[in-house]
């Protein structure tokens, strides 16, 4: 198997591993924020704006971890590009 072929195939192992973390990731992401908005939506007292408060924290969050995939992605890509120049 020549270098180029073994680091392909290393790279797609890689993008692989990467995406299904990331994916597990934002699984559990999601579900600590419905948990957590859940429990904030049940305390006795708190008002709206104390409620409301954490959207943007989680919008932040959320572009935060889409702009770290989109840089991943386009480091594979490129990756693969010059692997596929050789």
């Amino acid at each position: 198997m020549d270098t180029t072929q073994l680091a392909k195939q290393t790279l797609s192992f890689q993008k692989t591993i990467f995406t299904n973390s990331f994916n597990a990731m934002v699984l559990a992401q999601d579900q600590t924020e419905k948990m957590l908005s859940s429990y904030i939506g049940k305390i006795p007292g708190a008002t709206d704006e104390g409620k409301n408060s954490l959207a943007p924290a989680v919008e932040m969050g959320k572009k935060a971890r889409d702009d770290f995939k989109k840089a991943v992605d386009e480091g594979y890509a490129r990756f693969e590009e010059m692997l596929e120049k050789n």
